[in-house]
């Protein structure tokens, strides 16, 4: 199962704003961090803001962080509210799907997906926080690191 780039930049942030939980960060902070578009990490964090697992906090010095401890955001409701559908295959349009075994099967098998999903939180991933820091912060200086002059 692949999930969407709307889940994928949904954990991202999280793991981000997780790294970092004693200051606010920027939209634009967490867009360079991973290269990615600002203008698509805004669509996420506002659906973030509105599921309450991120918090947005207005003013000139505002920015984003966390909106619940990382212990209390489940990744399997996560990926249950980023995703659009779970459908494996689109099995309504098909002459045998009343009789095929096959819809069963994958319904187990997304079961057991999202079971494990269920299993783990934001804390879960973030064990390694500041290791998770430091790799952003060396990220951030490679990208700013200007290049040496050629020999010549």
């Amino acid at each position: 199962m692949k999930l969407t780039l709307f889940t994928d930049y949904s954990m991202r942030v999280l793991l981000y704003l997780g790294a970092r939980p004693d200051r606010l960060c920027s939209i634009g902070e967490v867009a360079q961090a991973y290269g990615i578009s600002q203008n698509h990490l805004m669509k996420v964090v506002n659906q973030l803001a509105r599921s309450g697992d991120v918090e947005s906090v207005r003013g000139r010095s505002g920015g984003i962080r966390l909106g619940r401890p990382p212990e209390e955001i489940n990744i399997g409701a996560l990926i249950r509210q980023t995703e659009d559908g779970f459908d494996l295959v689109d099995c309504g349009g098909c002459v045998v799907a009343p009789a095929c075994g096959l819809t069963g099967v994958l319904k187990e098998a997304l079961g057991a997906f999202l079971a494990v999903l269920d299993r783990y939180t934001l804390a879960d991933l973030l064990t390694k926080r500041r290791d998770l820091a430091s790799l952003f912060e060396r990220n951030a200086a490679d990208r700013f690191e200007t290049p040496a002059a050629p020999d010549g």
